[in-house]
């Protein structure tokens, strides 16, 4: 009974610890979990470390290979892991530019956390002799950014 109890919280997690979670054939049909933050009266920083992550090009079909870094300060929420393995994974069939892919990433993820703040950087492998990094972060960057000096705002 008691170790019932102290599981209470985690009883909502459906993929960690269930050997048949199979990869999800997109995005939308991945499922997103978190549990609660053991530590939400402190800020501090989890960074999550994908480095073989693939999508599709959607002009050419080519495979996209980058390495995606997620780095966030939870709220009342973590990310839980295995659901965020397999819901990376599900891109590997989806064709988008890569602009979109770390954009829809952020998104998906701050509606599963809620976090405090959020990074994703995708570090997109040459192409063509390019290399491509991509950078969104929730909240967006404040007055006084990189961004906004070039825009000619002052902080």
């Amino acid at each position: 009974m008691k170790h019932q109890k102290k599981n209470k919280p985690y009883a909502a997690l459906t993929l960690l610890g269930n050997s048949q979670a199979a990869f999800p054939k997109s995005p939308q049909q991945a499922t997103l979990e978190a549990f609660p933050n053991p530590n939400v009266h402190r800020d501090f920083s989890i960074r999550i470390d994908c480095p073989d992550f693939t999508s599709l090009c959607p002009v050419t079909g080519q495979p996209d290979f980058a390495e995606i870094f997620v780095e966030y300060i939870p709220d009342a929420r973590c990310l839980e892991t295995k659901s965020l393995k397999l819901y990376l994974a599900s891109y590997r069939n989806v064709h988008s530019f890569n602009e979109a892919v770390i954009n829809r990433i952020l998104d998906d993820l701050v509606v599963a956390c809620h976090p405090r703040h959020m990074r994703v950087e995708g570090r997109f492998a040459a192409r063509g002799g390019l290399a491509l990094t991509v950078v969104a972060e929730h909240p967006q960057m404040v007055a006084g950014s990189a961004a906004c000096a070039r825009k000619g705002n002052k902080p």
